[in-house]
């Protein structure tokens, strides 16, 4: 555990490089008229001779909007664009390519960068089908959906560094908005090595946890093959989701096995340099430039604007909020109890359904102690779970101001036994004692009185009683 722990910081020693391949954004599939959307129909239902491999079909153009999706992605990446580019076929036998080999273009954008982590190509080409190993069916759906694969250098040295890069590629993704954004639409291919030696690659992983996870225990099994004098197979491995572990899958491939060569039925494509600096003209502010931005203008923490800008929806309602609110504070509020609650649930602050009128009305009684922080969580988990607006649970949570309400509430709980053996506990040093009835106060009250008033009572009343006593 401690060596895992270790290298998922980063080590000098790791060696990580990237493949990943992300289906794109478009109407129809990459070289027919089919349409892209293969999920949640039949099987084998959304094909044509084209994407099936029959006899005597031709593939159609490539995708003008699939096309226009890489050069916008390539050019977030800082990559140069390549002005021509050619389509070939790579061969291998595999139930999921109808065609015996898989269309996919030399690299359109190379030598691109996201941080420190170098990109040695963006390409484009087609999904194959799927292929469902146990039960032994094809399924052609997918099969010529619009995919690019992104190559990075082995500049990666570490899990956690792997799992920021994917994640910052995914803030990217969603604010060009170009990517399929479903289960499945994103998927890594690993190569890791120890010290330069022959690498692994792990294919297929579907999340970033499976990543971190992945890269993890590969790092743990190529370190313990060398300590014992063995030698690191280079070998594609799967990756099991369920034990956290990798698996033997076939020997590693090289180039020459796949056998490539220019496609003789797509003539070569032509970039249209016009159309790039369009694209590169109309590119939105990124996540990397917005987080650097809003520690300028809003004077925020840096650790605070990278959580915000991690989804441009976040990004954009923080810009809406700090109209009316203190940025500092709201940024951190937005970092710790609305994101807390967001990953609980395991979702993306577009998918909660919590309104703009709601956050703000929430905040701004939060901000000024209308509430306390017990009733703004519980506001949150209300408006998350129910789905109803604040100003309806509004008069539930707000503190209470009336302070004979109060001081009954407090004499109350102190006349109770296990309170009166507190108040000894708290005379003799124990500060924690005075907490506990604090915290039984909060309780009676559902949370509606102000924790600090309830001290500041509960102290005076001990004062009193103690100069009675003299």
């Amino acid at each position: 555990m401690n060596e895992v722990t270790k290298d998922a910081k980063g080590s000098s020693d790791v060696v990580i490089g990237l493949e990943i391949h992300i289906q794109l954004k478009s109407q129809s599939k990459l070289f027919c008229c089919c349409p892209a959307s293969y999920r949640d129909i039949a099987p084998n239902t959304n094909v044509c001779p084209t994407c099936t491999g029959q006899p005597g079909a031709k593939p159609f153009g490539l995708n003008k909007t699939a096309l226009e999706n890489l050069l916008k992605i390539a050019l977030a990446l800082n990559c140069k664009i390549n002005d021509r580019c050619i389509i070939q076929r790579k061969h291998y036998f595999y139930p999921d390519l109808p065609t015996g080999f898989q269309r996919t273009s030399k690299p359109i954008g190379t030598e691109g960068k996201l941080g420190n982590i170098r990109i040695r190509e963006v390409h484009i080409e087609e999904d194959p089908g799927r292929y469902e190993l146990r039960a032994g069916t094809v399924d052609y759906n997918r099969a010529g959906v619009p995919l690019i694969e992104i190559v990075t250098e082995p500049d990666i040295t570490s899990p956690a560094e792997a799992r920021s890069f994917l994640e910052e590629l995914t803030a990217i993704l969603n604010y060009l908005g170009v990517a399929r954004d479903e289960p499945g639409s994103m998927r890594v291919d690993a190569n890791i090595s120890i010290s330069g030696g022959t690498r692994s690659e792990v294919k297929n992983i579907n999340s970033f946890k499976g990543v971190f996870t992945a890269l993890s225990y590969e790092i743990v099994r190529q370190r313990n093959i060398l300590r014992r004098g063995g030698r690191v197979e280079r070998e594609t491995r799967h990756f099991d989701e369920v034990s956290g572990t990798t698996v033997s899958m076939r020997k590693k491939e090289t180039e020459e096995d796949y056998r490539y060569m220019p496609d003789p039925d797509v003539p070569p494509l032509s970039i249209d340099i016009a159309l790039v600096k369009r694209l590169a003209a109309a590119m939105p502010e990124l996540p990397r430039a917005k987080a650097e931005r809003f520690v300028r203008q809003y004077n925020i923490r840096s650790e605070d604007a990278w959580i915000i800008v991690s989804e441009i929806e976040l990004a954009d309602m923080f810009e809406e909020m700090v109209k009316f609110c203190e940025p500092k504070n709201l940024a951190m509020w937005i970092r710790g109890p609305l994101k807390k609650q967001l990953n609980y649930r395991d979702i993306l602050f577009k998918q909660s359904g919590l309104k703009l009128k709601d956050l703000i009305e929430l905040y701004d009684d939060f901000s000024k102690g209308r509430i306390t922080d017990d009733g703004m969580e519980k506001a949150l988990v209300t408006l998350l779970d129910k789905h109803i607006s604040y100003a309806s649970i509004r008069d539930e949570i707000l503190v209470i101001t009336d302070m004979l309400e109060i001081e009954g509430a407090i004499e109350s709980i102190l006349a109770q036994p296990q309170s009166i053996a507190a108040i000894e506990d708290y005379k003799k040093g124990n500060e924690k004692a005075l907490n506990f009835i604090i915290g039984k106060i909060m309780k009676e009250s559902k949370g509606r009185m102000d924790s600090k008033t309830i001290r500041e009572i509960i102290l005076n009343k001990i004062e009193k009683q103690e100069k009675k006593n003299v």
